[in-house]
């Protein structure tokens, strides 16, 4: 379904008086909120094509009305998100479950809804119809030579399909591991994934980029063979200059400083990418922002910061995404609401007093320091996202206009009950 702009002119119309007197307070009062509206504008996050569906867990998956059937209503439903947000213009496929069929027709339809394609991801932690191997105990470490090709060739053939399509850039991630004490060895298994990604690496196009993601745990237990930052890094640095980690803010254990992991990784030039959800306890692919939005600030505080002090573009020298999916809410609204929060945080740490910072450091000024972080982080800048989102044609109010559209009775109507965007 579309969502027209005279629509969207006419709700921002009945809300730009009161938008105006809220964002004219806070430009009065924050000098600096004018010069960071042309980074809030340009900061894209592209959308998964799996968030679009209903979530599960493996004790059960609750479907929901309207969820896209092909990879056409897959980018219908971004191009949807995008018109109402303007932060959305990309969309990131998973192979298998997203093979376009007619390349040239599915890039001609991204185009229509302003959007482009951002990482491809392959799938070795599950077995598709008709494999003739099995990802049971492993695939880039698995200790069968013809299981490791059967990998390594899918992520090659995940390479030829983003070719057609536009993109730059691979995700692997691997569930490959072990969930019980000698069930392989450590070292030996580490160094087959190495060499697997070798032979992946050596089929990139000149101008792409690796990302590795890291796992600390699930789906084994006792031991992940990219489980941390560190291992990842490790990998990509023998790998070579094309290759990065990406940093999944699920997939670490609890009480891990990310912030931190985020500032070395941009030191040594190797972060890739961001996967964005939020957590309780583990990997729990919640809505950005819903546990804890002050992690989250103070991650995008070490990610501008270190992004500038080595003259990277905020809004493209880095992968930016979503990795979200649950049961229990409308996945769209889900989106709008982890995109708003991103570009919350986004703001927040624009607006950090950088200079005052230096100074409380150089002095040791704990308190100091302190204040001026949470000064910028207790500023509400959600009149600052939404005048970014008007320039750039978007919903002074995206979610409220979703509602009030009523999209998921609409699309329900259009598509049934029986659609699943992934193929969990």
């Amino acid at each position: 379904m579309h969502i027209s702009r005279t629509t969207i002119a006419e709700h921002n119309d009945q809300r730009m008086f009161a938008h105006e007197r809220r964002f004219n307070h806070l430009a009065s009062e924050t000098p600096q909120a004018l010069s960071v509206l042309p980074l809030l504008e340009a900061f894209q996050v592209a959308i998964p094509s799996w968030a679009l569906g209903a979530g599960g867990t493996r004790f059960g998956r609750f479907g929901l009305g309207g969820e896209p059937r092909n990879l056409e209503e897959k980018i219908a439903d971004v191009g949807l998100l995008h018109a109402l947000n303007r932060s959305s213009g990309a969309i990131s496929l998973h192979i298998p479950w997203d093979i376009p069929e007619d390349a040239e027709r599915i890039k001609a339809l991204a185009t229509r809804y302003g959007l482009v394609f951002d990482a491809m991801n392959s799938n070795t932690f599950q077995d598709q119809p008709g494999q003739p191997l099995s990802y049971k105990y492993g695939s880039l470490q698995h200790v069968d030579k013809a299981v490791r090709k059967q990998a390594i060739d899918h992520n090659i053939e995940v390479i030829r399909y983003g070719e057609v399509l536009g993109s730059k850039s691979l995700t692997v991630w691997l569930a490959d591991g072990s969930c019980f004490p000698g069930q392989l060895n450590f070292r030996e298994a580490f160094q087959r994934t190495l060499e697997s990604l070798h032979e992946i690496y050596a089929a990139l196009p000149a101008d792409w980029k690796l990302f590795l993601e890291y796992k600390a745990f699930e789906p084994n237990f006792y031991s992940t063979t990219v489980a941390d930052w560190g291992q990842s890094l490790l990998a990509v640095s023998k790998l070579g200059p094309q290759a990065y980690t990406l940093v999944d803010l699920g997939h670490h254990l609890q009480g891990a400083n990310i912030e931190q992991i985020v500032a070395l990784l941009l030191m040594e030039g190797k972060l890739g990418g961001f996967h964005f959800n939020d957590s309780k306890y583990g990997d729990d692919d919640l809505t950005v922002g819903s546990i804890k939005p002050y992690q989250l600030f103070l991650i995008f505080c070490e990610l501008v910061e270190g992004m500038d002090a080595r003259g990277m573009l905020h809004s493209r020298d880095l992968g930016w995404m979503i990795d979200a999916s649950h049961n229990v809410k409308d996945p769209l609204e889900d989106l709008l609401q982890s995109v708003e929060a991103i570009k919350i945080a986004y703001a927040q740490a624009l607006l950090v007093d950088r200079a005052a910072l230096r100074e409380a450091r150089a002095a040791s000024d704990v308190v100091r320091a302190q204040e001026v972080l949470q000064a910028a982080y207790r500023t509400d800048v959600r009149p600052l996202v939404a005048e970014a989102r008007l320039r750039a044609g978007g919903a002074l109010e995206p979610l409220a206009l979703y509602r009030a559209g009523e999209v998921r009775r609409r699309l329900t109507e259009e598509r049934g009950s029986g659609g699943r965007a992934t193929g969990l």
